[in-house]
């Protein structure tokens, strides 16, 4: 395919030069499009744009960009409607790279450089964009070099795109092009947060002071952090050593000997120990949020780029410490409605043992047991019934531990977690890990066998592709991929194109979308239609998982959805989050009793 052959009427290649401020909407500075078949080319300065944009964006019209979510945001900034039809030639390179090493990155000048044409120096494009982000006035001079620069932007998609057109499949291209512009939507959207309390936590003074409360109370059950000198609290690798050996938990270590103490490993180990989950957040709190660098404009919402496509199974990753869903759970008590509105956290219910058990299905020679038991309301607490770890009266309220438990230990195990891991995770012996290995494999044999035929021949062809087109390269020459990432490819990639197709058909329907959280979304509504929009969008995430995970018409396979709805002047809450939230609020007022007490 060239660019002559796309199927529209008009082909815009265009892009914006905007001042980006923390959790503000984007800031245009200018416009540079060029039309392919008219060769129309534009080039405008803020104060020459309209209230309407200055060409079509109706479905007769393609629009090119490399990270469309930014230009799509400017279009919102400036009250313009969003392009009908998008094709983002950013996820079309990371798709085609995806497990491929590209050198100079996956940016636009990276992939100009991957296939050996020519760009601006990378110098030059830093020194133009921060010269934008300093903002105004911009002299005459300036005007006609950022310009310049902004139209460079468009020459160098010119020269891409022929390259990036060669194998692609324009539908595929055009539903990830599509996300993107509701990525945009949600960005503009941002989540609401209580401009009462998030204030208190940017203040150096009171933040210091509640980071500093927080470790004795905290830490008082497990007795890791020392104090020092000067007076700073640390972690203690030998007491937090200590620690484990006397609540008998086998952690994971490094071929040195010495405890593995990276984030990632404590993350893990704490979905199945559920009591050190408060020390996981406090440890994040002392080493990650010195200063809290959450993204909160001036109208109390908190945006930041969502990155749409970055991570390998396509999942969206926006950078940690500015968004309000990073790893600490108890910032998410800052989510608060304005007045006369209401936010619902939507989240699909076991999304990744439903797919494990759909992708596996046709090993299945009689029956499906993996599916039965998500049909059953609660695998978790079905498979441990099963294998007799709970009584059959069981419940999830009855017997919550166990039934975490064996939450835990399947969604490790589907994706091969040794069972000396798993049993640190669990805090149970190598034996009894080996043994609910042991019990995973017997009972869900069928899957174990698609498991291993998709490692094997992912291996052979050296390329994993999910059904709706996003793919994975590994083999000679590429990237070491280890198999338990193979094997957790699919599954993850698979529940990306049902939270993608979930959004985009959510943006069409008009719900107001404010995130994607992995395997949920957070949307908006005026108190009076919440209730309706939440029934709207769960009846919509049910259809996008039965159109990603079913074959036929028949549409059999179907994701369950649970809803919290939380009205103003409520504020959404995390159950993991709570002890450490409630320690906030009570240092916070401490502090400013005190400060009180010292003024008067």
């Amino acid at each position: 395919m060239t660019p002559t052959d796309l199927p529209f009427e008009e082909l815009w290649l265009h892009d914006f030069e905007f001042i980006p401020q923390p959790g503000e909407r984007p800031a245009v500075v200018c416009l540079a499009a060029h039309e392919l078949r008219s060769r129309r080319t534009l080039r405008l300065w803020r104060d020459e744009l309209g209230e309407q944009p200055p060409y079509r964006t109706d479905d007769g019209v393609l629009f090119v960009s490399f990270v469309a979510n930014a230009e799509c945001a400017c279009h919102l900034a400036m009250g313009w409607p969003l392009p009908a039809n998008v094709l983002d030639l950013s996820p079309v390179f990371r798709n085609l790279t995806n497990g491929r090493s590209t050198p100079e990155g996956k940016g636009l000048l990276g992939a100009l450089r991957y296939f050996g044409l020519d760009t601006i120096s990378a110098k030059h494009k830093e020194a133009m964009q921060k010269r934008v982000i300093r903002g105004g006035p911009f002299t005459s001079e300036e005007r006609e070099q950022i310009l310049k620069y902004c139209g460079s932007d468009i020459d160098a998609l010119a020269r891409l795109l022929p390259f990036l057109l060669k194998d692609l499949d324009l539908n595929v291209a055009l539903y990830h092009g599509e996300f993107a512009a509701v990525s945009a939507l949600m960005e503009h959207h941002g989540v609401p947060i209580d401009m009462d309390i998030f204030p208190q936590l940017t203040n150096e003074s009171s933040w210091g002071a509640v980071r500093d409360a927080m470790v004795p109370v905290i830490d008082a059950k497990y007795g890791v952090y020392v104090r020092g000198e000067n007076g700073e609290w640390s972690f203690n690798t030998a007491r937090f050593e200590a620690y484990c050996a006397r609540e008998g938990i086998a952690w994971p270590r490094l071929e040195t000997g010495n405890l593995n103490m990276k984030r990632k490993t404590f993350d893990d180990m704490s979905k199945g120990l559920p009591q050190l989950e408060d020390l996981r957040q406090l440890r994040y709190v002392r080493d990650k949020m010195r200063k809290l660098k959450l993204a909160v404009g001036a109208d109390g919402r908190n945006r930041t780029v969502l990155w749409p496509f970055k991570a390998k199974t396509s999942r969206t990753q926006p950078e940690a410490a500015k968004w309000i869903f990073s790893p600490a759970v108890w910032l998410r008590s800052l989510i608060k409605p304005d007045p006369g509105m209401a936010v619902a956290y939507i989240d699909y219910s076991s999304m990744e043992f439903l797919i494990a058990a759909v992708l596996s299905d046709g090993h299945c020679a009689r029956g499906n047991i993996m599916l039965d038991m998500y049909l059953s309301g609660d695998p978790y607490l079905a498979f441990a019934k099963r294998v007799g770890a709970v009584p059959g009266t069981a419940t999830k309220t009855s017997h919550e531990a166990e039934r975490d438990k064996y939450k835990v230990m399947l969604l490790a195990t589907q994706y091969g977690m040794a069972a000396e891991t798993l049993a640190g995770r669990l805090g149970v012996s190598t034996f009894e890990a080996h043994e609910m290995l042991n019990q995973h494999r017997e009972l869900f044999a069928p899957y174990w066998n698609w498991s291993d035929d998709w490692v094997a021949h992912s291996l052979q062809t050296g390329v994993m592709r999910t059904a709706f087109g996003w793919e994975c390269r590994i083999g000679l020459g590429e990237p070491a991929v280890n198999a338990r990432s193979i094997r957790n490819w699919p599954i993850q990639a698979t529940g990306a194109d049902i939270l993608r197709i979930s959004c985009i058909l959510a943006a069409r329907h008009g719900i107001k979308l404010l995130a994607p959280v992995h395997d949920a979304v957070l949307i908006e509504a005026p108190l009076e239609r919440i209730e309706a929009d939440v029934a709207l969008m769960r009846e919509i995430m049910r259809r996008a998982s039965r159109i990603v995970l079913n074959d036929d018409a028949s549409g059999t396979h179907e994701l369950r959805t649970d809803a919290n709805i939380v009205r103003h002047p409520d504020r959404y809450t995390d159950k993991r989050g709570k002890e450490i939230w409630d320690y906030v609020l009570k240092h916070l007022a401490d502090y400013r009793a005190a400060i009180e007490r010292k003024a008067t």
